[in-house]
């Protein structure tokens, strides 16, 4: 992998997600994520956010992972593929964020 591929426009690097959701609520959201829902049901698409996450934990995942996937204008990717970099998102910004000593 080149590193030209793996670098991130800067409104998508940690720092600029968290500072869209916040580090408590992105913290929260993965959280929710790790406890109740497969990673390989995640990978073959199609998962039930709604239905996998708790009605009292809905809210916080809800908000996070809409905001990190929604697409700007030339985004035609479909909403379970920007859901699943999405998720991506929130893991890097819970990481960053305990690195940084932020938590």
């Amino acid at each position: 992998m080149s590193s030209a591929r793996s670098a991130l426009p800067v409104e998508r690097e940690p720092a600029a997600l968290a500072m869209r959701i916040g580090v408590v609520a992105a913290q929260a959201a993965l959280a929710s994520f790790a406890r109740n829902l497969d990673l390989d049901e995640v990978a073959e698409g199609g998962v039930d956010f709604r239905g996998a996450i708790g009605p009292a934990e809905w809210p916080v995942f809800s908000l996070v992972v809409d905001t990190l996937a929604a697409a700007d204008p030339a985004d035609d990717r479909p909403l379970d593929e920007r859901r699943v970099d999405a998720l991506n998102d929130l893991a890097r910004i819970c990481l960053a964020a305990k690195q940084a000593g932020a938590v």
